[in-house]
């Protein structure tokens, strides 16, 4: 059995890798030919051919951790159907591969890309896509904007609110043109901070060049007044860490499990929807685990005759199979966070689906035939 494993291990492994490369440099190829928009523009002059090639390579990491469970599924399929062409999964057969041992031989298989897929996903990408950012700010406009509004974060510390308005980061990370807006404990705006720079460290930020507005408008109306201060520099302390500031600047499928769970705590600690990142947080979890779901998918190709049929057709229901868990697996995440769905279901639902139709497929073609 060692011999048979080895023979199936080696053929899928390099099934695999080929499919994977191949579709890695179709992605490298178009993200490649997208970035050179960006190339030479007045803002960006340092930004050349050079530095949008660093940059797209470091996007490959993301590419792969979502083409793994597809080329697996592709890999796979292949092997099966060309071991079942050439009558050695035949031979095979009679050499004592029954279909439960053949499936525990995959499923083994199939958790080496689990855990493969779990690392490239958790600590890689988020990596290289942080880095990636970073390289591409270092060429371009020295401040990289954040959307038209910038991006928002909340804090709660005792009865007083805190909402925090990011307009945009520099390279080194520093702050620009941040905004604080203090609440008291009946919701009024009571005071308002404006710094031109910020730096976040231990514990809290330093401010520099703030315009502090106090709001006394509670009183008669005839005695409502605000009352401007500026202040050369001060420290604003508070809870919220680079970590999370860069959560909030990034999307949420670049983002690691542990820094999900973090941001996902603070918002419900302060009264926060997390319901996108909830849904991304159980797809970190359930994603890798469709590795399995698609080299069970995959055995059944090992029984089908090809005598009279070539196996590209085969091969390209694959692909069809894995573009269509793809598009599923997105098309339940706009849903769940649409419709407000349970997330761990919102995430399970698409490697349920393709696991029935898997063990489906699997009692029909190799234990019934």
């Amino acid at each position: 059995m060692k011999t048979i494993r080895r023979l199936i291990y080696v053929e899928a492994l390099k099934s695999v890798a080929f499919v994977t490369l191949g579709f890695l440099s179709l992605f490298f190829f178009f993200d490649f030919v997208d970035e050179l928009q960006s190339v030479g523009k007045p803002e960006s002059l340092a930004y050349g051919p050079m530095q949008a090639l660093a940059y797209v390579a470091l996007l490959v990491p993301s590419h792969l951790y979502e083409l793994l469970p597809i080329t697996v599924l592709i890999g796979c399929i292949f092997v099966m159907a060309r071991l079942a062409q050439s009558s050695e999964y035949t031979i095979l057969r009679t050499s004592g591969l029954g279909p439960w041992r053949a499936l525990r031989t995959l499923l083994l298989l199939g958790l080496g890309f689990v855990i493969l897929t779990f690392a490239v996903g958790d600590y890689i990408a988020p990596l290289s896509g942080r880095t990636g950012q970073l390289l591409k700010s270092k060429y371009q406009a020295p401040y990289t904007l954040v959307g038209n509004t910038g991006a928002w974060l909340k804090e709660k510390r005792d009865n007083v609110s805190y909402a925090v308005n990011v307009l945009s980061i520099s390279r080194d990370g520093t702050l620009k043109n941040a905004r604080i807006f203090e609440f008291d404990a009946n919701g009024y705006v009571s005071k308002q901070l404006v710094a031109k720079s910020a730096r976040i460290l231990d514990g809290h930020w330093a401010l520099a060049d703030i315009e502090k507005q106090d709001y006394d408008t509670r009183s008669a109306a005839d005695k409502a007044r605000i009352v401007t201060t500026e202040i050369p520099q001060m420290d604003w302390p508070t809870s919220l860490t680079a970590e999370m500031v860069s959560v909030a600047l990034l999307r949420p499928d670049r983002m690691s499990t542990i820094d999900l769970f973090d941001y996902i705590r603070h918002l419900d600690a302060n009264g926060q929807t997390a319901q996108r990142y909830e849904i991304e947080f159980w797809r970190k979890v359930f994603y890798p685990l469709s590795c399995l779901v698609m080299v069970v998918l995959a055995l059944p190709f090992a029984y089908l005759h090809f005598r009279q049929a070539g196996i590209t057709t085969y091969v390209f229901g694959g692909v069809m199979i894995g573009i269509s868990f793809f598009l599923l697996n997105n098309v339940f995440g706009y849903l769940g966070n649409l419709s407000n769905w349970s997330p761990w279901l919102t995430a399970a639902a698409p490697g349920m689906i393709y696991s029935v139709m898997s063990l489906t497929a699997f009692s029909w073609l190799v234990l019934r035939r």
